[in-house]
């Protein structure tokens, strides 16, 4: 008996190494209403950092550690990012392509390939019937949990002088930099601004080591820093996200930008400067940004609907939207009250899609 004529399909949540894009999975599996299967990919010791070439393989998988992929088949998969999505390319192609995929993301190729994608207004994904566009990705805070740390934070946070401001450090991410003169823009804008308070700065592990240095050598001395590694069983981001009056979040870490939107606390956006290289700079024009962008950005859409270049993301759209919703202001403004973010719609119509998926 095919997979198919079963009462009840099966369905694999194919994820990664990374946090927040399994909760993101997580929270719409939660939705569905049927058991699932989880089955985690993780990638060799090159590839947690690098990209590999986006195609149908398991070859960049550390497949000891990963669980294992075999059949039956999944009737559909939900995944995520470059690495996993890959991963359920593969599977679907083992299935004969009778799997069906459902990616959160942008796809980097293969479009006709998934049945259902759900992207953030930041990739710049065609007109589709298969693409559901969201103003912001799909992360939702557990306020449970951020109360709980915030309490069990809470005195030493009331031993420092307020306001307390968060500054959320994340990393480089194209085409943007953010390298040892940018960190030293950003320590001289924060000290500019909040000199008269206490600031809490917590980095990510995509900060590299040289802004993790800039960020301790220009350190006042009655600011606090946690430096991403140092000791992860005391990582106060989820308690500063409880306690602290103002938020600071460079401009690569959208899921960090989600969460303090969600919480409804005053938030600034550091913008990161554009790299200066060749690649760097094509790609800016084929968000339609740039001196070229008139030029170049149909020449990418031709390359992209031939599944010869992955679709673009421009993270502006998302700082826009957080201005336009007065969720956000650049640093250096006033803050303002946030009203919060909420979008409980977006989950429930992703839900009824893939439902309707599992249906056919």
């Amino acid at each position: 008996m095919s997979n198919s004529e079963k009462e009840t399909p099966i369905v694999w949540l194919v994820i990664g190494d990374k946090g927040g894009d399994n909760a993101q999975i997580a929270m719409i599996s939660n939705t569905l209403g049927i058991p699932v299967v989880t089955k985690t990919v993780l990638p060799k010791a090159k590839f947690v950092l690098g990209k590999p070439f986006f195609r149908p393989s398991v070859k960049h998988l550390d497949l000891d550690r990963s669980d294992p992929l075999t059949a039956p088949w999944p009737d559909l998969i939900l995944t995520i990012g470059r690495r996993p999505a890959m991963a359920a390319l593969w599977i679907q192609k083992q299935s004969t392509k009778n799997t069906k995929i459902v990616l959160l993301g942008r796809p980097k190729r293969f479009l006709k390939r998934f049945s259902l994608i759900i992207a953030a207004s930041h990739y710049q994904v065609p007109e589709d019937p298969r693409i559901i566009t969201l103003n912001l990705p799909l992360f939702t805070v557990n306020k449970h949990d951020i109360a709980t740390q915030g309490q069990a934070w809470k005195t030493r946070f009331e031993a420092l002088p307020r306001p307390t401001v968060a500054l959320m450090v994340g990393g480089k991410t194209d085409p943007f930099r953010f390298d040892a003169d940018t960190a030293k823009d950003l320590m001289q804008s924060m000290k500019t601004q909040f000199d008269s308070a206490t600031v809490y700065i917590s980095t990510s592990r995509r900060t590299s080591p040289a802004v993790t240095d800039i960020i301790k050598q220009e350190l006042p001395a009655n600011w606090q820093l946690f430096a991403w590694g140092d000791d992860s069983t005391n990582n106060p981001y989820r308690a500063l996200l409880s306690e602290a009056d103002y938020f600071v979040v460079t401009g690569d870490s959208v899921s960090m930008l989600v969460e303090v939107a969600q919480m409804g606390k005053p938030l600034a956006i550091y913008a990161l400067p554009n790299q200066t290289s060749i690649i760097a700079r094509l790609k800016l024009a084929a968000t339609g940004h740039g001196k070229f962008s008139a030029i170049i950005k149909p020449i990418f859409g031709v390359l992209q609907k031939l599944g010869l270049v992955g679709y673009t993301r421009d993270l502006t759209r998302i700082h826009s939207y957080l201005y336009q919703q007065k969720l956000a202001v650049p640093l250096g403004k006033e803050f303002v009250p946030s009203p919060g973010y909420k979008d409980s719609d977006a989950l429930e119509h992703v839900s009824r899609r893939i439902k309707q998926l599992l249906e056919t």
